[in-house]
């Protein structure tokens, strides 16, 4: 072996410094030891834990370690206590307490807590996820709300909030339509336009005397109109006919008077 001299001297014909060399050797011999202890670790299988040096078999999920293995037995495992889970093989000692989903975080339970899986949650109605582990959710928000003046142009769900969009000229909408709305015609209704409409409210219009009523009055006066029309014609036909009668009377009368006199 050289001595720290040689070792110097070695590393001057390198053009390095004899600290410099020290600090490659540390490397290399850095490099080494963790290369050991990869091999070491590499000895257990993936259904095996490393204790002491030792391989033990793993616990099944929903169960973890009572007592670890030894040359003559396995490993020793028990089921999880109440509110608690392992969701995978293991070599733990303890089980995992289950989650809680919580109002104030915006969440309900959707799946209950097992020995062998944690508790999944989703989001309360009117509320979307921000924030998931393991397919449950951790924290959820409240859906934002339209505006008046915007509608839900798409609303909400689980996982996105509601999307708004302005509403256009000539309609409206309080904020919680799904689709925009044209402005009343008060013409057409054959009333009075008294206050404009805006993107997020209708058109105010006056007061119009009801449709039924009108049609009443309608019928009311052609009903009128047509009775006393009746009336007269039946009236100047009964006076037309007395006197057509008489007429005939006078002439009758005279006829004969006549026919007297021819005869003397």
């Amino acid at each position: 072996m050289k001595s720290g001299d040689e070792t110097c001297a070695a590393a001057f014909k390198m053009n390095l410094s004899c600290t410099e060399n020290m600090i490659i050797l540390g490397i290399v011999f850095f490099i080494a030891a963790a290369l050991n202890f990869e091999l070491c670790l590499s000895l257990c299988s993936h259904v095996e834990y490393e204790i002491n040096g030792e391989c033990c078999p793993m616990c099944a999920p929903g169960s973890h370690v009572y007592w670890h293995c030894t040359d003559d037995t396995n490993t020793t495992c028990v089921p999880c206590p109440a509110s608690t889970y392992t969701d995978e093989p293991n070599g733990w000692h303890k089980c995992f307490p289950c989650s809680m989903c919580k109002a104030e975080f915006g969440l309900r339970i959707r799946k209950s807590c097992s020995r062998s899986s944690d508790v999944i949650c989703e989001p309360l109605e009117g509320f979307y996820c921000i924030e998931q582990n393991k397919g449950s959710c951790r924290f959820a928000v409240k859906h934002s709300e339209c505006h008046p003046g915007q509608y839900i142009k798409q609303a909400g769900t689980a996982l996105s909030d509601t999307v708004c969009a302005d509403c256009r000229a000539g309609t409206y909408s309080n904020g919680s339509f799904t689709v925009c709305r044209p402005h009343s015609d008060c013409a057409s209704e054959h009333r009075e336009e008294i206050k404009p409409g805006t993107i997020s409210s209708d058109v105010e219009c006056g007061k119009s005397v009801p449709v039924a009523l009108v049609a009443e009055v309608v019928v009311g006066v052609i009903a009128g109109v047509s009775v006393g029309v009746v009336v007269a014609l039946l009236t100047a036909v009964v006076i037309k006919i007395y006197k057509l009668k008489q007429m005939r009377q006078v002439y009758d009368g005279s006829q004969v008077f006549l026919s007297i006199n021819t005869t003397e």
